[in-house]
This record gives C-alpha cells, sequence and structure tokens, in this order.
C-alpha cells in the first residue's frame, strides 16, 4: 500500500512538472531521440 501511493506521488510530481499530457509526450519523445542518437554514435564508432 505504502509502495502504490509513493509511486502515485512521483507520477503526480513528474506530470505536474511537465503541465500537461503533451508536455510529457514531447519530454518522453526527446528521450528517445537522445537514445537514438547514442546508438547511432554507437554503431558508427564500431
Amino acid at each position: 500500500m505504502k509502495s502504490t501511493l509513493a509511486m502515485l506521488l512521483a507520477s503526480l510530481f513528474v506530470l505536474t512538472g511537465c503541465n500537461t499530457m503533451a508536455g510529457a509526450g514531447k519530454d518522453i519523445e526527446r528521450g528517445g531521440e537522445k537514445v537514438q542518437d547514442a546508438a547511432k554514435d554507437t554503431q558508427e564508432k564500431m
């Protein structure tokens, strides 16, 4: 029960930091782009 509440609160803080769900989507998209860029860089070095 306590861990569920902690997860809910953490999610709430993350989502309010983005202000909107659209903002959250953009943040997640940017994170994905960074991962893709890092993967390309690593692949080019091999």
